[in-house]
């Protein structure tokens, strides 16, 4: 009997102990938010958003974020992470820094980069070559963005990722690198730019990738270098064009990625670096 009574007492207890545990788990779920499975935050100048696609959040918004570009497309193939835009067309390094890495924070998990060409002055390089005749004249420009590159662009470069890295000090930082413009003696034949130019043109993407990619190298970060990708693309190719070429009624939409710059182009290399 007393043994039967000890049974029933100890199956009671058993049945109590299972519903609090099963019911503690319901009850905590319900109370506290779903967790993402990380943060990824993109920061950079007009490569990194919309000119070049045409299509724009905003067209008046002078940052010129659009729904076409490689961050957004990212973000919308990793819907488990959250997503912040800091991009801006027209942001150097300072600009960088003082804007835009105040929007990270420690929990940031995916961080990409993608400045420098405003810092050695390549839109005002392009315009030159654009609007000049003599060859002399745009390749002295390119020269001169190349020698800001080699000099002044590595310090500021280090003092942008040192403060990238302590706003996220336990992210993946991919430093994204700019495409050559031209395929040299391709299809556009003597119309527009030479071949001098398109080439000087070409060596100034070449020196400012280099300077990326070592600084890059320096801080821990990683380069994700787009021109081996993009060369079949670029303007004067045979292959689909990646990169806008001159627009005389839209100067802000020339030499940039277009949507298959971004899709085809530095979606699939990112993906390769993040998985």
């Amino acid at each position: 009997m007393r043994s039967s009574r000890a049974r029933r007492c100890l199956a009671s207890l058993s049945l109590a102990v299972a519903a609090v545990c099963l019911a503690v788990p319901g009850a905590y779920a319900a109370d506290v938010e779903p967790i993402a499975d990380g943060k990824y935050v993109a920061l950079g100048d007009s490569y990194a958003v919309a000119p070049g696609t045409r299509e724009y959040d905003n067209p008046d918004d002078p940052c010129r974020r659009g729904p076409s570009t490689y961050p957004r497309l990212w973000a919308q193939q990793h819907p488990s992470y959250s997503f912040v835009e800091a991009s801006c067309s027209g942001a150097t390094t300072a600009e960088l820094t003082s804007q835009q890495v105040p929007q990270l924070t420690a929990d940031t998990t995916l961080v990409t980069v993608h400045v420098g060409g405003n810092d050695v002055g390549f839109v005002e390089v392009l315009k030159n070559c654009i609007l000049t005749i003599d060859d002399k004249d745009c390749i002295a420009g390119v020269e001169a963005a190349k020698a800001a590159a080699t000099s002044s662009l590595p310090g500021a470069l280090a003092s942008t990722y040192a403060a990238i890295r302590a706003k996220a000090p336990n992210a993946k930082v991919v430093v994204v690198g700019y495409p050559r413009l031209y395929t040299i003696g391709g299809t556009c034949g003597i119309l527009g730019l030479s071949d001098r130019e398109r080439a000087a043109l070409n060596s100034g993407s070449d020196t400012l990738d280099s300077v990326l990619a070592a600084e890059a190298g320096k801080a821990g970060f990683t380069f994700l270098d787009p021109r081996t990708a993009f060369d079949p693309h670029t303007i004067c190719s045979k292959g689909q064009a990646w990169v806008t070429s001159l627009e005389w009624n839209k100067i802000n939409e020339s030499y940039h990625p277009n949507k298959a710059g971004h899709s085809e182009g530095y979606l699939p290399l990112l993906n390769a670096i993040t998985g």
